[in-house]
């Protein structure tokens, strides 16, 4: 299998194009999801009957093939990023809803005691408490979900959308591998990068855990 480099260099411009639009997606789905997530997270922490339920519900919606729920989505949103965005964002659900319930339950109960002994208001405690401590864990569920997000935005291409997975399409309707190569690449290249920074976002809103290793 060989590439075509001429074809990569004279077709920078559609792939940048595609590379941005590829990211847009994913990422916008990442952040409706910990919008989502977050909320229904401390829900089911702090509601325990509700806990099975809304883990439950976000297991299922994993469960639908991704083609299906962009299919079931067409009356809704038609072919447009709008039904991309929301099918992307329906996966995120599962993993980043539990990693933050995760998280907060790793909260030390001794911790949460001495903020509620200090006079820390519920909410207050939730946010200079709970979730600082609990970031570690729920970062870790946001790297998960933007990965998978940007490799399903390729998904998409069945309903017109899809990034670059639409070098996928052209390179195998005219059985030329170039486009599907260079397709893979990119998507890898984000999938690395992504992660990277996410890392370094990490290492910076957290602080103490340097301190302590």
């Amino acid at each position: 299998m060989t590439i075509d480099w001429s074809w990569i260099s004279g077709h920078t411009g559609d792939l940048t194009t595609l590379t941005l639009s590829h990211l847009q997606a994913a990422l916008t789905a990442v952040f409706f999801g910990v919008l989502i997530s977050l909320p229904l997270a401390v829900v089911a922490h702090r509601i325990r009957p509700l806990r099975g339920f809304l883990l439950g519900v976000s297991n299922v919606l994993f469960t639908i093939p991704s083609i299906a729920i962009f299919v079931l989505l067409l009356p809704v949103s038609g072919l447009t990023r709008t039904t991309t965005v929301i099918g992307l964002t329906v996966y995120t659900l599962v993993v980043l809803l539990r990693n933050t319930v995760e998280g907060l339950d790793s909260v030390p109960a001794k911790t949460k005691e001495a903020a509620k002994a200090m006079g820390t208001r519920p909410l207050r405690a939730l946010l200079t408490v709970e979730l600082p401590l609990a970031l570690p864990v729920i970062m870790a569920g946001i790297r998960i979900a933007t990965v998978m997000s940007i490799s399903l935005v390729s998904v998409a291409t069945y309903i017109g959308d899809g990034g670059l997975g639409q070098l996928f399409t052209d390179g195998f309707q005219r059985n030329f591998p170039t486009p599907v190569i260079a397709g893979v690449a990119l998507t890898i290249l984000l999938a690395l990068i992504a992660d990277a920074l996410l890392v370094a976002v990490q290492y910076a809103l957290t602080p103490w855990t340097r301190r302590r290793a």
